[in-house]
């Protein structure tokens, strides 16, 4: 089977305030069209009765046009989720690489994100100096941003 990376999904509550913080910290783009989805197709797909969505891609930076995106929906009747935490089974977080992560964490905190940990800074035998902290976005979503040397 031959497979290519398209997108990670996060169900928001309030899909365009999310948008709007990966746009705004992270220089995300927008890729249209803006999607109002619903009927039996989706139902279907997703396995949620009555499911009625709303949300946009966004590309990701340092990718090309048509490289793997964000996508930020949500839906009329969100499920509640459990605390975010580093160590949760399943989707733990997604990671931006950045020039500098004292700053990207400011960033994320003046755009209604949260910090989670401290910054670090560790020698990985092989790949060389990470310097790394993670944060969430104002959903508590977890961000890791990392830099390397």
């Amino acid at each position: 089977m031959k497979a290519k990376y398209k997108h990670t999904n996060i169900i928001a509550k309030d899909w365009k305030r999310l948008v709007s913080f990966y746009e705004d910290v992270f220089g995300c783009t927008r890729k249209p069209p803006e999607r109002h989805l619903s009927g039996q197709w989706i139902e279907k797909g997703t396995g949620v009765e009555d499911a009625h969505i709303s949300g946009v891609h966004l590309g990701l930076p340092g990718y090309e046009k048509n490289g793997p995106t964000l996508e930020v929906f949500g839906y009329v009747h969100n499920e509640k989720k459990l605390p975010p935490a580093a160590n949760r089974e399943g989707f733990a977080h997604i990671a931006f690489e950045v020039e500098d992560v004292a700053a990207a964490l400011v960033a994320v905190l003046e755009h209604g994100g949260g910090a989670v940990g401290e910054i670090v800074s560790h020698e990985v035998k092989g790949a060389g100096l990470l310097t790394f902290v993670y944060a969430t976005d104002p959903e508590g979503n977890i961000i890791e941003l990392q830099s390397w040397e």
